[in-house]
This record gives C-alpha cells, structure tokens and sequence, in this order.
C-alpha cells in the first residue's frame, strides 16, 4: 500500500463511515487551501478533525501553534507518530467531539482570539456552524470544508432558492466568501459529491446590528421554518399570542409585504422586523 499522502490510505487503519470520514490526500489541494488561508507564523490556529494530518503536518510547520480536536483516538496515535517523526512539536491534541468541546478552553491558555481551520464531516455542518456563531469571541476567522451544496447556500444572496436561515445568520456575523473548489477526487475514500473551501471573517460582520440578536435569531429561523408559507404565516409561528392585526403592523412598518416569503428578505429587513415584532410583543 502506498503511503498516505499519494492515496490517502495509512497501513493499520480504515476510515469509519459512522464517524463520516473522508479523507484530504491531494497535495495540490493541501497547498492551495493553506496559501487561501493566510495564516502567519503567529497565529494559534484550531484544526477540527485533522484526521490524517493533511493539513496538520503543513499547518504545524507554518504557525505558532495548532490545537487539533479529533474524535478518533486510533487518528490521534498515528498522527503524534507521524508528527514525532517529523520532528514537529506545536501541535496539541485534545480527544473530544468537537460539538461537545468547550470553546472556552481556547481563552484559558491566551487571550488572543484563534484562527479555525477544518474538513468537517457533512453531517455536522450546521451544528457546528450555530456553535461556531455561539462561541464566535473566541474566533477572529475561520477556513473549513463544506460540501459544495452547503457553501453556495451559505454565500447564496436574498431570492436564491437555497436562500436560507443559516445564510442569514451567518452572513450577519460574518463575512461569508467562497475560496476554492475541491473535487471528491482528492478525498479516500471518494464522496459523492465536491466540496467548497470557505472563508468566514467574523472581524467583519454585518454592518447593521440587531438591538436584540436572541430575537432577531428567532425571528430568521421562524420565518424560515415553513419556506413556503407566507411571511405572515411563518411569524404566526414565532408569535402565536401576538394579535394578527399587531403582527400586520411589525411587517408593514419593516416596507414589507406581509405576503412575501422570507427568502426574498435582505438581513437589513430581518433586522427591522425582529426590532419591530419585539416591541409589538411588549
């Protein structure tokens, strides 16, 4: 078998589909995303699933250091080998699911906020976005795999049909750009679909601002929550005490139609709305 790197195999282990792993083996790849990334040698820099350590053995030797969250302790073993022989030492393991990984223990060891970088598995890809968004002070930006489908989604603009409520929570605290395509060929074994490199800047984030975010949050994923119920309908949902004709008011006051569906509204609109709705609600 020819080692990893060439075919992405590593003799002594096989990838765990429960565990939905697929591996980044292309070295044209590896190379491309980690020029994209732009990280400097003083960075602390957060790996979610370094699996093989495509990325981790090229990333190590180029910042200051990486803190690797990987679920596979077989992975962990055979990546510290790989790493000892290397002769890298900046890389700090830690045995965990990253979705119950405690963000904060980023803060305990500097205060300086950390860059992310990642090939998640498609199954936690919006999870792992709400708790990025969560734990977004601890974040500056991030650089991580999606499948193709959910990167165009995640950068799609108002009237997209793929337009949705994870779009507009993530391009409000985020600056959301797509930086590279990657072809399922340069993954073992092979998914069924491509992949999409992007960026999420959370040092530029929506210009506006929501006066209650824990509001507007609720207001994106209620009217998103039936796509094609009216707007109208889908806040009914959100405010069921609400009187209809108080409800009419909030929309209208926004310049909305209350007729319209809510993959037509810009961010700016869901803010308003959620501002408006709010004080009607009191």
């Amino acid at each position: 078998m020819r080692p990893a790197g060439s075919t992405g195999k590593t003799r002594g282990f096989r990838p765990k589909k429960s565990l939905g792993q697929h591996f980044l083996f292309d070295p044209r790849v590896v190379q491309k995303i980690i020029t994209c990334a732009r990280f400097r040698a003083s960075d602390r820099v957060l790996e979610i699933g370094p699996g093989q350590g495509a990325l981790t053995l090229p990333l190590a030797r180029l910042v200051g250091k990486v803190i690797a969250v990987e679920k596979d302790a077989q992975l962990i073993s055979l990546l510290k080998k790989k790493l000892s022989r290397a002769g890298i030492g900046n890389v700090t393991f830690i045995n965990n699911d990253i979705l119950k990984w405690d963000f904060r223990e980023i803060s305990l060891s500097s205060s300086s906020r950390v860059k992310v970088i990642g090939n998640l598995p498609y199954n936690i890809s919006t999870p792992f976005l709400d708790k990025l968004i969560e734990n977004r002070a601890c974040v500056d930006r991030a650089v991580l795999m999606f499948q193709l489908e959910v990167a165009k989604r995640l950068t799609a603009p108002p009237g997209n049909r793929t337009y949705g409520a994870m779009t507009v929570l993530v391009q409000y605290h985020a600056h959301a750009t797509g930086l590279l395509e990657v072809s399922k060929n340069a993954f073992f074994p092979k998914p069924k679909v491509d992949s999409m490199v992007l960026e999420l800047d959370f040092e530029r984030p929506h210009t506006k601002h929501a006066r209650d975010e824990a509001c507007f949050r609720k207001v994106v994923k209620g009217a998103f929550a039936h796509r094609r119920k009216t707007l109208l309908n889908s806040l009914k949902g959100v405010y069921p005490f609400m009187d209809r004709e108080l409800l009419l008011g909030g929309i209208r006051k926004c310049g909305i139609d209350p007729g319209t569906r809510a993959e037509t509204l810009g961010i700016d609109e869901f803010i308003c709305l959620a501002s408006a709705l709010e004080l009607a609600s009191k």
